[in-house]
């Protein structure tokens, strides 16, 4: 039981577009939200749930699926709109995002009864200890599938990663990959001005983990990237996936107040015409 991988690039493309199209509608639809990030994660999460990861959504607890843990739970509008695009619910209930007894909060969570969800996620720094928790218990259980956790690379501030990254390297998880979302922004701006956190490459290698490095909305170097994640062995592996935030929409790429704010209706009509026009080709 899995869902059938698709290996076109161009699919993989354009059902990243729709994404993106999708998280703006929405959110114009809740009026609130963070779209910045969420834009820029789509191709990530386009790559994971329809290329790389084991899962079903006829089968939600299947227990053989790969679990991915959305640390940085304010993206969930790329994670919901990801789930429904693969048939997890149906697309639209994306509509009903932030409202008053929608399954869709404005960050995941499991009571919600929503499909497809493994984790509660609000405050940042803890999903790495989860998603570390998860691939211990599958190591004893004797399962092969694998933890894949999105941290934001502003979360990367919090130290109860770093205790997550200590122990899961002192376990040798080799099941387990982390992705940092790479865009270099976070809410007040610049994640260099407000708390650096290079050199990133080296702290993750101290920290004993398999270090690789991507275009984060390059599909092509997403597939390569997560292939060669699961050749490796003894260690866990963090992949820092060099994304931009608004991806997709030129006039808000890179615009860090953009991380928590929705689009007007005119915005929105605005900005999914640049999507349809064939920016993503």
């Amino acid at each position: 039981m899995k869902l059938k991988k698709i290996t076109s690039v161009q699919e993989l493309k354009n059902a990243a577009n729709s994404i993106r199209i999708k998280i703006i509608r929405s959110l114009c639809s809740a009026g609130s939200g963070h779209l910045g990030g969420s834009l820029g994660l789509a191709d990530v999460f386009t790559v994971l749930y329809f290329n790389g990861m084991n899962h079903d959504p006829k089968f939600p607890e299947w227990s053989c699926r790969d679990r991915l843990i959305l640390s940085i739970g304010h993206v969930a509008p790329a994670l919901y709109c990801t789930l429904a695009t693969t048939g997890y619910f149906p697309n639209k209930e994306l509509l009903t995002l932030r409202k008053l007894g929608s399954r869709l909060q404005g960050h995941p969570g499991r009571d919600h009864g929503l499909p497809g969800l493994e984790l509660s996620a609000g405050s940042l720094g803890q999903g790495l200890s989860v998603a570390t928790g998860m691939a211990i218990a599958a190591k004893i259980d004797n399962k092969n599938h694998r933890i894949y956790c999105i941290t934001g690379d502003g979360e990367l501030q919090e130290g109860a990663i770093w205790e997550a990254a200590m122990s899961a390297a002192h376990y040798k998880l080799d099941n387990l990959i982390a992705i940092v979302d790479r865009n270099k922004f976070q809410i007040d701006g610049e994640v260099s001005q407000v708390m650096e956190i290079e050199p990133l490459n080296e702290k993750w290698k101290a920290f004993g983990w398999e270090v690789l490095e991507c275009n984060g909305n390059d599909i092509v170097d997403l597939i390569q990237t997560f292939e060669s994640a699961k050749s490796i062995l003894d260690k866990p592996i963090v992949i820092i996936a060099n994304t931009l935030m608004g991806k997709g929409v030129k006039r808000i790429e890179n615009d860090y107040t953009w991380h928590g704010k929705a689009p007007s209706n005119t915005e929105a009509e605005e900005f999914i015409d640049e999507l349809e026009s064939g920016n993503q080709k």
